[in-house]
């Protein structure tokens, strides 16, 4: 049986981490192992408990979701953090992107999109909608500087390092394409696909799959 997924609840309101815990608790693959009620705490349970994914609320007393995610991500970077925000166009989870998150997750989504998002962002599939990775890209990509006129050397050898096939993949991702949307693009099998991603992203040196659409769109590799 595949080890499930660790997760770490971080929400200031109790009531929110008793639902989240009860719709994430009654699936097989996903396993509560702490909560916290804010940003420190969060980063005291995240060093103590070694999650997988910390699911972090972004408003919190104290310290908040985005100062908390950059802590872990520097400490923990075997943790994936996934924000959870009220509003879409919220600055403050664009923030938690830039300070490592791997993804954000509006907090009236459904019951399936979370359990879909917690999965996804687990085994590093983020994929984002064209019209948030505009968004994130508008609001994130100035903070890596405008896009390069040439990559810097150690850029152009990872690059370099990808083949034919992994570059066309870099490039799909790039353009917010999912597994399954690179897979019928490029006439393969989305297993074929899900390893290739693997390699890219190790390759480049991405934690995920949203750093490595803005890598791409800072390389100017793809256009709007």
């Amino acid at each position: 049986m595949t080890q499930a997924i660790r997760v770490l609840l971080v929400d200031d309101q109790e009531l929110i981490r008793v639902g989240f815990r009860m719709v994430l608790e009654a699936e097989d693959d996903i396993e509560v192992v702490g909560e916290a009620g804010d940003g420190k705490d969060a980063i005291a349970q995240s060093a103590r408990l070694a999650p997988d994914l910390v699911l972090m609320d972004i408003r919190m007393p104290e310290l908040d979701g985005i100062a908390a995610t950059e802590a872990i991500v520097r400490d923990q970077p075997q943790t994936k953090v996934l924000v959870l925000t009220t509003f879409d166009l919220d600055e403050y989870a664009f923030g938690a992107i830039r300070a490592g998150a791997s993804g954000f997750l509006l907090k009236d989504a459904q019951r399936h999109e979370m359990i879909s998002a917690v999965r996804a962002v687990h085994r590093g599939d983020a994929a984002l909608s064209p019209r948030i990775t505009r968004m994130l890209l508008e609001h994130v990509t100035p903070q890596f500087g405008a896009p390069a006129a040439a990559p810097a050397p150690a850029e152009s050898a990872a690059l370099a390092s990808l083949t034919e096939r992994e570059r066309d993949v870099f490039l799909a991702i790039g353009r917010g394409l999912t597994n399954a949307e690179i897979a019928q693009t490029l006439y393969v099998g989305e297993s074929t696909v899900k390893t290739h991603v693997g390699r890219v992203l190790s390759k480049l040196g991405a934690r995920d799959r949203i750093h490595a659409v803005i890598l791409a769109h800072r390389l100017g590799l793809v256009g709007d």
